[in-house]
């Protein structure tokens, strides 16, 4: 994922709330959302090309998100990011102990963002930071630098996010989805300096992702309520068009074993 919103524990009928863009090349081969037939209790899209996934819960109640973290300097390891999220998802370790068998705090992947979370609670890690925070109860974003870093996108999504959690007990996902498709670029002055140029800062600017090779594949809303019943949607779009795309719908309990 390239942008994460995310409601921690502060809406009174879901203790998660999740809306996030998955940006990517669009020639990367890649599976939308289903049960794996390897892993029966995990949902998630699936890469293609490494094997791992952005983004998945199981029907245990484990959940984890990733991003990319954007930085000067050449990127040379090859692990996948995405294999952080499938064997946390596939372990039965917890958030603390999963990251402390990471080698060297996973310095042997380019950087990253975890989000991981279980019935206990959720947790953020970066191997840019390598300090595991329980996260805050509250309203959160995350893009491609640390969590709650005030990129335009992160703000402006943030602010839209809490507003659409703060209209009642009921949560429209369609004006989640809208939020996640927003194609407006902020001005120059507001745009992070990452190590890339100027048209690129500002062609990954916004929130929903067009450029002729990359962009904005799918967008996923995810509901945890505090009865346990996880709702999933997630929307994979034809290249460049947040109008076009194909719709996978879970619905199902966490299981208490």
């Amino acid at each position: 994922m390239c942008l994460i919103l995310f409601a921690n524990d502060c809406h009174p009928r879901y203790y998660l709330v999740v809306a996030a863009n998955r940006d990517e090349y669009y020639n990367r081969p890649t599976l939308p959302a289903a049960f794996w037939p390897e892993s029966p209790n995990l949902l998630a899209g699936k890469d293609l090309q490494m094997g791992g996934t952005w983004m998945g819960i199981t029907t245990t109640g484990r959940f984890a998100a990733l991003t990319n973290y954007r930085e000067k300097g050449t990127q040379t390891r090859t692990l996948s990011r995405g294999l952080l999220v499938r064997e946390y998802l596939c372990s039965s370790d917890s958030p603390v102990s999963y990251i402390n068998t990471l080698k060297d705090g996973g310095a042997e992947f380019n950087g990253f963002n975890l989000l991981l979370g279980d019935t206990q609670g959720l947790y953020y890690y970066s191997n840019r930071e390598k300090i595991l925070h329980r996260v805050e109860k509250g309203y959160h974003g995350l893009s491609n630098s640390l969590l709650d870093v005030p990129w335009p996108k992160v703000s402006k999504g943030i602010k839209a996010f809490a507003a659409c959690l703060a209209a009642g007990e009921s949560i429209n996902k369609e004006r989640l989805f809208a939020i996640l498709a927003d194609k407006e670029r902020p001005p120059d002055h507001e745009l992070p300096q990452t190590g890339v140029s100027l048209e690129w800062e500002r062609t990954l600017s916004p929130a929903f992702i067009v450029s002729p090779d990359y962009g904005t594949r799918c967008s996923t809303i995810l509901l945890i309520d505090r009865c346990g019943q996880v709702r999933f949607w997630e929307r994979s779009y034809l290249p460049g068009k947040p109008e076009q795309f194909n719709e996978v719908v879970y619905e199902f309990d966490i299981s208490q074993n």
